[in-house]
């Protein structure tokens, strides 16, 4: 069953006076319980094809189907509902907020979806212990390594359980062991059921994720 379904899309930039296509005509599609790397060289358009996929940006022409939902006709209020229900997201930066302890950065988003304290907690907790961390959920993120920060991130992707995990270069702030680490949580998720999409230039990272999407010159590689 599709979960993922983009047609024609075409992103252009603006450099001065020169235009520049960073998507070409751009069309995929990716299944519910797929795990997808897409790869390509810095400058490929792999950024822009995330941040489309994220509903972080819009094209200039295409169509994107998320779970059923034609994204593109959305609105800015539902757009926002599109990307707060539909997608978890985990960034190569972490972006933890560094007064809160995990368990609260996990929480923060369930807020404001309006989901209460003692609901909140649990999905937490469960989140956490999902990735191995259930004794690390009062510490602050710079009392964990970077690894575990990483896991803390993405603890804080699945809380709720969204049909899409979007991984913007997950393993790229880590060391080789975190990494492998991090790579062996996602393949695990992606065991259970869940699709994950995962932005790398690594092509060693990529070789262990089941499909692979390259992108090259704002197109997909054939």
């Amino acid at each position: 069953m599709k979960l993922i379904e983009m047609k024609n899309i075409t992103k252009e930039y603006s450099v001065g006076e020169i235009k520049i296509k960073a998507l070409d005509n751009v069309s995929l599609q990716i299944s519910k319980g797929e795990f997808v790397a897409i790869t390509g060289q810095s400058g490929s358009g792999k950024s822009t094809i995330m941040n489309i996929l994220g509903c972080l940006d819009k094209p200039e022409s295409g169509t994107y189907i998320l779970n059923g939902q034609d994204v593109f006709r959305a609105n800015g209020k539902k757009l926002s509902q599109i990307r707060n229900r539909e997608i978890g997201f985990i960034f190569q930066s972490f972006n933890l907020i560094s007064s809160l302890s995990a368990e609260e950065n996990i929480e923060l988003p369930l807020i404001y979806r309006g989901i209460k304290k003692a609901e909140r907690r649990i999905l937490a907790k469960n989140a956490l212990a999902m990735v191995g961390l259930e004794n690390r959920a009062d510490h602050l993120p710079g009392q964990l390594s970077g690894g575990q920060q990483q896991r803390v991130a993405i603890a804080r992707a699945i809380a709720l359980s969204p049909p899409l995990i979007l991984a913007d270069e997950p393993t790229g702030n880590l060391d080789a062991a975190s990494g492998k680490e991090i790579m062996s949580i996602l393949l695990n998720l992606n065991k259970e059921g869940k699709t994950i999409v995962m932005i790398t230039h690594d092509n060693a990272i990529a070789s262990v994720i089941p499909k692979q999407i390259k992108i090259s010159d704002g197109k997909i590689a054939v």
